[in-house]
């Protein structure tokens, strides 16, 4: 079998999904004699007809090898993509980078990755997306900042261990660390029960804890008007207080928790890809910019 190309396949598909000669024509731009050069080209190559042509404007109808030829043709359009995009990320300079993130990370530690790889490359091409909870996936990313170990083929570095903190009113607890079963009972106000979340009061229940949960709400702000407001205390993640108005804030106490909940901090990215000089200069400064945060904790 003769090479088969992959201009040839991305038409095949085009006439597939279109339904005829002409209209794939139009849509890739080609003249309708070009069209059926290259589908002649990609039958002699595969052995047979890959479409019957009943003539005039009715639709064409894809053959049995032609099913075969299509299904594994998408597949190598797919994957010649993804090679495409991967070049264009190893590009330096003014390559492009995808990240993926969660919100401590995205207040805190990517604002400074962020600065740096522009200043240093401006013409760059940053995307970010957020990581789904629960499962997530290194997928097309170059890069993904995720609070535990992901699974896949992947490389990862340790960026920080995260402790959770107690918030509450002046006075509610005595000064100085909590220990985790002096909660138990006690009026908290909490996140939804997202898969952090569940995982935080697993965490609580499994040291002798069950608060009282009198209101659940988004947003770690909202969460810490209601403390002020006197309804009950929160658990919260470190990074989530870090710069936030509530360490002087003297209607508000914030305890270390004994033992302290603490959730590991990871930046992964795939281990089968070359990494850029984008992504390997975002890993450095991540690295940096988390020990720097884990030294004020």
């Amino acid at each position: 079998m003769v090479d088969i190309e992959l201009r040839h396949l991305r038409t095949m598909t085009a006439i597939a999904e279109e339904g005829t000669f002409g209209r794939a024509a139009l849509r890739l731009g080609y003249t309708q004699s070009s069209v059926s050069q290259q589908i002649a080209a990609l039958e002699k190559a595969v052995g047979g007809a890959v479409f019957d042509r009943p003539g005039g404007p009715k639709p064409v109808r894809i053959t049995h090898l032609g099913e075969v030829v299509l299904a594994h043709g998408r597949e190598l359009l797919t994957k010649a993509k993804a090679m495409t995009d991967a070049v264009d990320r190893f590009n330096a300079g003014n390559g492009r980078i995808d990240i993926g993130t969660f919100q401590g990370v995205t207040n805190l530690i990517l604002p400074g990755v962020l600065r740096r790889l522009m200043d240093e490359h401006p013409g760059c091409d940053i995307r970010l997306s957020e990581v789904a909870s629960g499962d997530p996936q290194i997928g097309g990313l170059d890069l993904l900042f995720y609070d535990g170990r992901i699974d896949g083929d992947v490389e990862h570095v340790k960026l920080l261990d995260e402790h959770y903190l107690l918030v509450a009113g002046v006075g509610a607890f005595p000064d100085g660390p909590v220990p985790v079963p002096l909660l138990d009972g006690a009026p908290m106000v909490a996140w939804p029960p997202t898969y952090h979340q569940r995982w935080l009061e697993r965490t609580l229940a499994s040291d002798g804890a069950r608060p009282q949960i009198v209101f659940r709400t988004t947003g770690h702000e909202t969460i810490l008007s209601m403390v002020r407001a006197g309804i009950g205390s929160a658990v919260l993640p470190w990074l989530a207080l870090h710069g936030a108005d509530a360490w002087s804030d003297d209607r508000l106490s914030i305890h270390p928790l004994r033992p302290s909940p603490t959730r590991e901090i990871y930046l992964h990215w795939p281990a089968d890809s070359t990494r850029s000089l984008l992504v390997t200069q975002a890993i450095d400064i991540a690295t940096e910019s988390a020990a720097e945060l884990a030294s004020q904790m």
